[in-house]
Parts: structure tokens; sequence; C-alpha cells
């Protein structure tokens, strides 16, 4: 795993290899074997077996981030040799060109701190990412988003839609997505309920965020019921998106304490700033592939 700083080695095209398989012996040996054959050199490797407990799923996860030789530049060919182990081994297997920023398409609704987050991070740079698109069920954010430079689109669906005019507005997001190639759906605050359909479309390729607080206080600002209760402590989850409403595979979460001596409305703003940093975590760490879906759970290679 020698690093080498020869001009050449800058030009050496660079993969995550990402896999997950039933646990067996000799997966990460014949991983290292066929880089290793292939003239690849491993820059990092990383591993988890769900082993223990009750709730194991006996699965093996692995990232690996490795430099290939000028002649592997297409991922088909790294593809074509793993194609043997993959099959016996019966993996779960990609291959991602890390030069390669994904597209993300965010979402939002009436409440603008995470998607200002997330476009001021994709505009420093600190998120490595392309933004296509911002869909809103409302106009309220058109000016940021166009200010970044970005397409908003206004799809609008009012309280209590019927499912035809849901099932429209969802195929008008659909459409937005496929025509912009989006690898990543973020609701950054998307205050709209999702249909089965389009949870499954988007498996393991959606992320929301919400506070934690869940089932504790739902509905109408949250955080001043949570005030008016006397809560310590103050967290955000984010995770994927499935049919069970905010019950998804969970990424990241955080937590900040709180007391007496804050308002309701100081309760709200620690909490918008706990969703920005997870949200920002979540999709950093989806984008860089350091999160496996382990059935109702997450492997995350930090």
């Amino acid at each position: 795993m020698a690093t080498d700083a020869s001009p050449a080695a800058a030009m050496r095209p660079s993969y995550i290899l990402t896999l997950a398989a039933r646990d067996q012996p000799g997966i990460v040996h014949a991983v290292a074997g066929l880089l290793f054959q292939a003239g690849c050199n491993i820059v990092d490797s990383q591993q988890f077996g769900d082993l223990e407990g009750a709730d194991a799923t006996g699965l093996f996860f692995m990232r690996v981030h490795f430099e290939a030789p000028a002649h592997l530049a297409d991922p088909t060919q790294l593809r074509t040799l793993f194609e043997h182990a993959r099959q016996q081994f019966q993996m779960d297997l990609h291959f991602h060109v890390q030069a390669r920023k994904p597209r993300v398409m965010l979402m939002v609704s009436q409440h603008g701190h995470c998607l200002n987050d997330l476009l001021f991070r994709w505009q420093s740079r600190q998120l490595p990412v392309e933004i296509p698109a911002v869909v809103s069920n409302h106009e309220t954010f058109r000016g940021l988003v166009e200010g970044y430079g970005i397409p908003f689109h206004h799809l609008p669906l009012a309280a209590g839609a019927d499912a035809a005019t849901k099932d429209t507005q969802e195929a008008a997001v659909m459409a937005i997505a496929d025509r912009e190639r989006v690898d990543l759906v973020v609701l950054a605050r998307y205050m709209q309920i999702l249909s089965p359909g389009l949870c499954d479309a988007w498996r393991g390729r959606a992320i929301n965020i919400h506070h934690s607080f869940l089932p504790s206080f739902k509905g109408a600002k949250p955080y001043f019921q949570a005030h008016a209760r006397g809560v310590k402590l103050i967290g955000a989850t984010a995770h994927y998106v499935t049919a069970d409403l905010d019950e998804g595979p969970i990424i990241e979460q955080d937590v900040e304490r709180v007391d007496h001596t804050l308002s309701a409305e100081d309760f709200t703003a620690v909490g918008r700033d706990i969703e920005c940093m997870v949200l920002a975590r979540a999709v950093r760490w989806h984008v860089e592939h350091r999160v496996l879906l382990n059935g109702h759970k997450t492997v995350v290679f930090r």
C-alpha cells in the first residue's frame, strides 16, 4: 500500500470499490489479489462483518480506495476482471470513479435552512457533487436557488391533494430526476410524504432529515412542544427514504444539550443547526460511497 509520488502515479485513475456478500473466508484475499494482479495500488481499505447479536445479517462489507494503471481507465474492464470472483462469492459489487461527482437533486418545502447549507457547501466546494435541479412544492426559495445559478422547479402540491393530483406531481418530479440523470435525491425539509412507488424507485438513493423527537412530538412546531415538556437533548436523524415514514435505514445522528434557560425559539435554532450538520454528513458519506445498506440498517465506513 505504499504511495507512489511520481508524476505517472498522479495520472492513474482512482476508484472506490464497494461490496457486500455473505460472510465467508477468502473474500479479502480474492479482492486484494485481483487488484495486485492488475497492477493497482490500494490507498485505503475498510471491512466489516455483521456477525454478532440477534439482529446480525451475516453479511460482509468492504470499501477499497485504489489507484489503477492508465489502461484500466474504463470501469468495465475492472468489472470483467472481477466477474469470476463476483459469481464465486455472490458479491453485490460496484466500482465508482472517484473523480466523478454524483448528481444530486434537492427537494424543499418552506423551511430553507438545510437547503441553504447544502447549496453553500456545494458552492464552496466542501461537498463534491453536482446539483442540476432543486424541486419545491412552493415558490419560497426560487430566488435563493437561482442566485446560485441552479434551475428551480416549482411543482405545487397543496395540502390534502387527491391521489390523482399527487401522482401527476410525482410523475413530474421523476421526469426531472430522469432527465437530469440524478444519482441521489435529498429531501432537505421537503414536507410531503412520498408514495410507496416513488420510495421503491429511489431505494438507497434518497435521503431524508428530521428531528429526533419522533414519535414523541409530531406535527407542527415540534421544538415548541419539546420546550413545553422540558426536553434536555435535541437531536436530528438522517436516513434513507422508505415507504415506512421516517423509519428508513439510519445514516447519521447527532444531539445537542439544551436547558431551561433557552426559549422555544432557541430550541428551534439549535435544532436547525443540528439538522444541517447531520444531513450534510449523510450526503457527503453517501456520495463518497461510504454507506452500504445492511437490511434495515447501514454500514458507514468513515
